[in-house]
């Protein structure tokens, strides 16, 4: 889900088809959604987020944590995602499955989240399914510092170990994923001082395939933390090394809004221009996206929490 650059439902689509399939592949740390991540601010209590490919609402707590979510394909399917916090950490979240408005268990399920900090941090996941199967278990192991390192997966096929590794070398950092001493991941970042003279961020996360270089991403952020570049590789065999195959680079306006994207694959150029509407002004939250020349569109309905002159919140 890359903030910066997609819209809101469109992420949040893509959000919840990761999470379906999530759980079949390799683990990750686990994460809380915030209005942040849906480019939003300010006491924002709900968000209906519409399009031509359906509808999208979100629900947040006073402290700007997503808790629930519907996805709406038509009047009858919709999926729904509950998420439960305590103490600030994420303990429960369900996903509820409906077709011709009728709940189906056998494709619906629960994630369940215990919390050990002593003698460090350690996670433990349980998926279950609403037919009361077991699904999976995961262990999400954390070193001194409070960093992930390590990530378990047990099911009825047995277990799974996932190793985080980190290096640092020269100003650059590394992490490497090892899935049963395959290497599967590897995420470096390092800091340079562009021809602007400001300072830029990348990210370069490499993709293998049993052990073999498969795809790679460059993720270029400026010194505002806006993305401004994404340039994908594919693995060119003949010549053993990674070849770019797509550039996509992003441009903000002076409210960090992104205002175009610019394509390039091959000889293809595609050109997207984006146009906004506010509902409280220019510093409110947008209320409708334009994305030209398409003349595609976004719009959203946001409710806001009241909040009292003395600091005090009412709904």
């Amino acid at each position: 889900m890359e903030k910066n650059y997609a819209t809101s439902f469109v992420r949040f689509l893509l959000f919840l088809i990761f999470m379906c399939f999530f759980h079949l592949g390799q683990g990750q740390e686990i994460r809380i959604f915030t209005i942040a991540d849906f480019d939003l601010k300010g006491p924002v209590k709900s968000c209906l987020v519409s399009t031509k490919y359906g509808k999208e609402a979100y629900d947040f707590d006073k402290e700007g944590k997503l808790t629930k979510s519907v996805t709406r394909y038509n009047d009858t399917d919709y999926d729904v995602t509950y998420y439960k916090y305590r103490n600030g950490e994420l303990i429960e979240r369900r996903f509820e499955n409906y077709r011709n408005n009728i709940f189906e268990s056998s494709t619906s399920y629960a994630n369940f989240y215990e919390i050990d900090t002593i003698p460090v941090r350690k996670v433990t996941e349980k998926i279950i399914s609403y037919d009361k199967e077991f699904l999976d278990r995961y262990e999400y192991v954390y070193n001194a510092d409070n960093i992930l390192v390590k990530i378990i997966r047990t099911n009825n096929d047995g277990n799974d170990e996932t190793l985080i590794e980190y290096t640092d070398y020269k100003g650059e950092q590394t992490q490497t994923n090892s899935l049963n001493g395959t290497l599967l991941k590897s995420v470096r970042k390092s800091t340079i001082i562009g021809k602007d003279k400001k300072q830029k961020n990348i990210v370069l996360t490499k993709k293998f395939l049993d052990g073999e270089p498969s795809s790679a991403t460059e993720e270029v952020f400026d010194q505002d933390g806006k993305l401004s570049t994404v340039t994908k590789f594919i693995q060119d065999h003949e010549k053993n090394q990674f070849v770019p195959n797509e550039i996509n680079t992003y441009e903000y306006d002076e409210k960090g809004v992104l205002v175009k994207s610019v394509s390039k694959s091959g000889k293809v150029v595609s050109v997207k221009e984006f146009i906004y509407q506010y509902d409280k002004g220019d510093e409110g939250n947008w209320i409708k996206e334009i994305i030209t020349p398409e003349n595609s569109y976004t719009t959203r309905k946001i409710a806001y929490y009241e909040v009292m002159e003395e600091g005090t919140d009412k709904e």
